[in-house]
């Protein structure tokens, strides 16, 4: 084992004249709500996940990721889990001979104004417009993307490969039958990474028709955000860690607020009520919080056995408003 210059760990090879290194970074996909919002933890003007190589002092993986973010955010990480670990020869940025292993977090946090300015949240719907449907069909579906999609699928070499790109667009997209399905975020970029439509697929010089709108981030950082966003929007569905996002007491509004904007799609409040209810996810604090005009609203908090266990069931996305 020896070292990198940015201090990661480096595996080479010795007999030959120019080393060929495996550089290990761990990645954090930093989440709160904030005002109905999703919000990400990013560095270098919102281009960047907050990241450090994994040395060897490092006692583990995750706290290796724990010292990275709070050296770089100030901002302790509270829940994480592992996400997924990438290592594409082609998705990665730096490293002209040799590999870099990606290995990404998912940390639940919540938005602290007093933390120094050095931290930076952005939405994550900067990064990809197309995935907010809570204001309805994103307007650009239909008269950008989908056509560009179509004219990648006709691309095909062969007939076969056409109508295969063909049924993943149907499928990731919802159309030909199919519903839009929220967690499909990371099938959908990678089909746009594909035609060339994200800005990540051809600044190497590669090749593809006019980029979409969306903050471009390094490396293969907006990959990894869309796998941190399809992870959380499939998770909030059996497990209630929207609680980890939540302040100690808020509204039931409120946590449909929080549920619709990780989701990117608005639920029916008299069913998202009654799953609450039913699945005894929350309990009356007693007190109550002007939400509106001269309408007061009960404040309820996480009931402890939710918080103690964790593993009991969450709160499933309702159907969505007509």
């Amino acid at each position: 084992m020896a070292k990198t210059k940015a201090g990661g760990t480096t595996v080479g090879s010795p007999d030959v004249g120019a080393q060929r290194a495996v550089e290990v970074n761990l990645i954090a996909v930093l989440v709160a709500v904030t005002g109905g919002e999703p919000r990400l933890m990013t560095l270098d003007g919102g281009r960047a996940l907050p990241s450090g190589p994994f040395e060897l002092e490092h006692r583990s993986l995750q706290s290796g990721l724990r010292d990275w973010v709070e050296q770089q955010t100030h901002h302790p990480l509270g829940y994480v889990e592992q996400l997924y670990t990438f290592a594409d020869r082609d998705r990665a940025e730096g490293v002209a001979l040799g590999r870099v292993i990606s290995i990404s977090y998912l940390g639940l946090t919540r938005e602290d104004a007093s933390r120094p300015a050095g931290d930076s949240w952005r939405s994550w719907y900067d990064y990809f417009p197309w995935e907010d449907w809570r204001a309805g069909r994103p307007p650009n579906l239909d008269s950008v993307i989908l056509p560009a999609l179509n004219a990648f699928a006709n691309l095909g070499a062969t007939e076969a490969q056409a109508a295969e790109r063909r049924q993943r667009i149907a499928l990731a997209f919802g159309l030909a039958g199919n519903a839009w399905n929220e967690e499909l975020t990371l099938q959908r970029y990678e089909l746009l990474f594909e035609a060339g439509l994200v800005a990540e697929a051809v600044r190497g010089g590669g090749k593809g028709g006019a980029v979409l709108p969306g903050r471009e981030m390094i490396a293969d950082h907006r990959r990894i955000l869309a796998t941190g966003i399809a992870r959380l929007r499939a998770k909030i569905k059996y497990r209630p860690v929207v609680f980890e996002l939540m302040p100690p007491s808020f509204t039931l509004l409120q946590l449909q607020r929080c549920v619709e904007a990780l989701g990117g799609r608005l639920v029916h409040k008299q069913n998202f009520r009654r799953l609450v209810e039913q699945q005894e996810l929350v309990e009356e604090t007693g007190e109550t919080a002007a939400e509106l005009p001269g309408r007061p609203a009960k404040l309820f908090r996480f009931r402890p056995a939710v918080e103690l266990e964790r593993s009991i069931a969450g709160t499933k996305l309702p159907l969505v408003r007509t």
